[in-house]
């Protein structure tokens, strides 16, 4: 089958707009609980939390900036989160209630690939322009979707092993052994979708050169 040609984004242009984006939504926000948990105990360190989630968002409005998707939802889950944390007083509860929503997330991203609507393609947009040409293609559109399945397993990886992890240790153990764990999952898969994902531009250049 014969396609349109396609105009490709470089990946190095595709990362500078990315990153930022992750640090701020989040990296940085885990830094914030973080670092308030140590100096400020457990009840300053939801404050902190929630405040710099608001403070994004409010930064944007402020300067007329579209508010992502992404962030909306990150207010209105750490909300949640923070208020039960409050209420319970418990950092199990805190930590494990969006892993039982991750765990949902990574249905909903099986889900998708099933109606062929892969969620990491409509999360990809959030952070990254890809032309509507590169959308369209055929082999775009399976990348997304097996990417997609493969997010889904790594996202219930991360959630049973923090679970158990906060059912069996202490706080400070947790931390550790939670971040050390998820980075090398999370870092793994973030290394495949990207050699994949160069793999893919590198034949949709060959394919239209």
């Amino acid at each position: 089958m014969n396609h349109s040609p396609v105009t490709l984004p470089r990946l190095s242009t595709l990362a500078r707009q990315a990153i930022p984006r992750l640090l701020e939504g989040v990296v940085a926000p885990l830094a914030v609980f973080y670092a308030a948990l140590a100096v400020l105990g457990l009840t300053g360190a939801l404050i902190a939390a929630v405040s710099w989630v608001y403070l994004g968002v409010a930064w944007r409005l402020i300067r007329g900036i579209r508010v992502p998707a992404t962030m909306i939802l990150a207010a209105i889950a750490i909300t949640a989160r923070a208020a039960v944390g409050f209420w319970t007083g418990s950092w199990v509860v805190y930590f494990i209630q969006p892993e039982l929503g991750t765990i949902c997330i990574s249905m909903a991203f099986l889900a998708s690939v099933r109606l062929n609507r892969p969620l990491v393609q409509k999360l990809t947009l959030d952070y990254i322009h890809l032309p509507s040409a590169v959308l369209r293609h055929e082999r775009v559109r399976r990348f997304f979707a097996r990417i997609t399945l493969l997010w889904a397993f790594v996202l219930l990886a991360n959630s049973t092993v923090s679970i158990w992890l906060a059912l069996h240790q202490s706080l400070g153990t947790f931390m550790l052994l939670r971040t050390s764990a998820v980075a090398v999952i999370s870092g793994l898969a973030i290394t495949f979708s990207i050699f994949a994902f160069k793999r893919l531009l590198r034949r949709l250049h060959v394919a239209h050169a």
